[in-house]
């Protein structure tokens, strides 16, 4: 496969993989904010995650709802707002309609003209504003299942998954991160589950951990799920699993010599979760080693780029 090619196939899923989770934050912090007693992650943290505001500009815009919104989900000045991901992965989509299903195209399609309707900024400012981010979450979601039971399996959809995992996995891991930092990383004091559900449902695992936790120890139970469950699809570690997979699959019979090196640096970091022993979490160092983290998935990133898609 030529390298353009996976390159637009990896940065099309990777995007539709980054507009589900803005999504699913934008709507879970939604409903929460609705209830003025709950106490949980504010605004200016879901938009220091996907914008790249400077602090005064948050201030600025911190109590407006409908402005955040729309500044999240239809600005097309937001570079990472769900209508510009949209629009880079139908670019993407468009150049490699030959890889990709004529299903697939057609949704991606679909989805981009749904986000480009004029009238979307006024239903984000008054009552229909849950209608436009389910519409979105609709959308978003046939098109991870066309592309489920559309693709034919093979070096494009290991490429496409690599997108898909990569991406999962740094936002699992930027949303965790900045949600103990709202505890001040103090996880040696146990808190209620309400305390966690905003990154529970964000991640969408609220029911699953309700239905496989028993005990109320939430502090080491959430940790537990989104870093190390190798069952919920949303944790670190069910990712990198995937991740483990893909590459497998994409080095054989690949001569760069850059390929042990990659291997390498997958291993250092894969080790990191699976031979870490879950029952020390809350009592680690947990800023240093989210920070570590993902400054090994950026230069995993980085290596894996130089390999598969540079051209």
């Amino acid at each position: 496969m030529l390298s353009r090619i996976a390159d637009s196939m990896f940065w099309m899923n990777r995007y539709m993989e980054r507009v589900r989770s803005i999504l699913r934050v934008a709507r879970t912090h939604y409903i929460i904010s609705l209830d003025r007693d709950v106490k949980g992650a504010s605004w200016k943290s879901i938009l220091e995650i996907f914008t790249l505001l400077e602090e005064k500009e948050i201030k600025e815009l911190e109590g407006q709802t409908g402005k955040i919104l729309q500044y999240l989900l239809t600005a097309s000045e937001n570079e990472n707002s769900v209508k510009s991901l949209v629009s880079k992965a139908r670019e993407n989509a468009r150049g490699i309609q030959d890889n990709i299903t004529k299903e697939l195209w057609e949704e991606v399609n679909s989805f981009y003209h749904v986000t480009n309707q004029p009238h979307l900024n006024h239903k984000l400012t008054g009552p229909d504003t849950l209608d436009v981010i389910d519409l979105f979450m609709r959308h978003s979601i046939i098109c991870s299942g066309i592309s489920d039971i559309t693709m034919q399996r093979g070096t494009g959809w290991d490429i496409m998954k690599l997108g898909k995992y990569m991406e999962r996995c740094m936002e699992t891991l930027i949303l965790t991160d900045k949600h103990c930092e709202f505890f001040q990383y103090e996880l040696e004091k146990e808190r209620d589950i309400t305390q966690w559900r905003f990154l529970l449902l964000s991640l969408s695992g609220y029911e699953a951990y309700l239905k496989s936790y028993r005990t109320f120890k939430h502090n080491q139970n959430v940790m537990h799920q989104v870093l190390f469950n190798e069952d919920f699809p949303h944790s670190v570690s069910y990712s990198l699993n995937m991740l483990d997979k893909c590459l497998s699959k994409l080095i054989v019979g690949n001569k760069n010599p850059e390929i042990p090196d990659l291997i390498r640096t997958f291993g250092k970091l894969h080790a990191k979760i699976k031979y870490l022993d879950p029952s020390i979490i809350c009592h680690m160092d947990l800023q240093t080693f989210f920070m570590e983290m993902r400054t090994d998935m950026k230069i995993l990133h980085a290596k894996q780029s130089n390999i598969f898609f540079s051209y």
